[in-house]
């Protein structure tokens, strides 16, 4: 079975968008001509790849017609950028390089820290297209073609991918010196209703942490700070207790600013660098880039 390009750009451009009529203003044609393509490859498919919902969602299948568009859109732009590299007749040297857009999820503490250091002096025309998404959740938007890379917490590689380890993230809790007297003069009993700071309602972190000291029942009040330099700044200033990566929360603890409430005890997280099986130069240098920063960066794994 061949699949039509002009239809899975269509399928894709639906899912991505969320609508028809924005599929059809990226595409640059009527709404009208987006809804027959999809219809005419949900026929070849022999089944409905896109749920009209607002916005609309792949089915199974149409994910794997999604991540499949993907891939075919990164190779005809590589092989353009290889083609215009070698000079080869018809090339035309005046139109520039041609862009490579690269989407790839990573949670948000990766993405404060350690991971800019792996995108410096990017080759001229690769593009990313970066989506901040909970290490524990990441290995989804993989799945359904949306990424075609992913810093996860995932060691289980997603169908058509490779997972490779990266090493873990060392998550300390902290607070700062008034909050510790207020709450924890007496040791961690407190814990049970001290204030907490998470980052969404996907962050686990803390509830992790409660549970390595025994308060797995714990029902704290928490505050949802969805921004990693809010967070340090608001457990800096009192407003409650939190996990912060060690090679944010070292300097502050050098200084004073602020306390580990259990000194000695952490988490790690083992992070994986998930992408497509799909061999391009961009991909291949980005996976090169990513897997040589984490190892000096990261902890070791095991």
């Amino acid at each position: 079975m061949r699949f039509d390009g002009a239809q899975l750009e269509a399928l894709a451009a639906v899912v991505e968008e969320g609508t028809f009529d924005a599929a059809a203003r990226r595409l640059h044609v009527t709404p009208s001509a987006v809804s027959q393509r999809v219809k005419a490859l949900e026929q070849h498919a022999g089944q409905v790849l896109v749920r009209r919902s607002r916005p609309c969602r792949a089915t199974e299948a149409g994910d794997v017609l999604v991540r499949l568009a993907g891939q075919l859109r990164l190779l005809e732009d590589e092989s353009l950028r290889e083609v215009r590299r070698a000079g080869a007749p018809g090339a035309d040297a005046d139109d520039g390089p041609v862009a490579v857009r690269i989407a790839v999820a990573v949670n948000a503490d990766s993405l404060s820290t350690w991971l800019p250091d792996a995108l410096r002096e990017l080759p001229l025309g690769v593009h990313l297209d970066l989506r901040r998404e909970d290490q524990d959740h990441s290995a989804e938007l993989l799945r359904d073609g949306t990424v075609m890379a992913a810093v996860t917490a995932d060691a289980r590689a997603v169908q058509g991918c490779r997972a490779r380890p990266l090493g873990a993230m060392r998550y300390l809790a902290v607070a700062s010196p008034d909050f510790v007297a207020r709450w924890f003069a007496d040791g961690l009993g407190a814990l049970d209703r001290a204030p907490l700071l998470t980052f969404n309602r996907k962050d686990a972190l803390q509830e992790q942490f409660l549970r390595t000291l025994g308060h797995e029942h714990a029902e704290p009040p928490v505050h949802y700070v969805p921004s990693s330099t809010a967070f340090v700044d608001l457990v800096r200033h009192g407003l409650g207790w939190g996990m912060v990566p060690d090679v944010t929360a070292n300097p502050l603890l050098a200084a004073g600013t602020l306390v580990e409430l259990a000194p000695g005890r952490h988490l790690d997280v083992p992070l994986y660098w998930q992408h497509w099986k799909l061999r391009t130069p961009a991909l291949d240098d980005l996976t090169h880039r990513v897997i040589t920063t984490a190892v000096g960066a990261l902890h070791p794994t095991g």
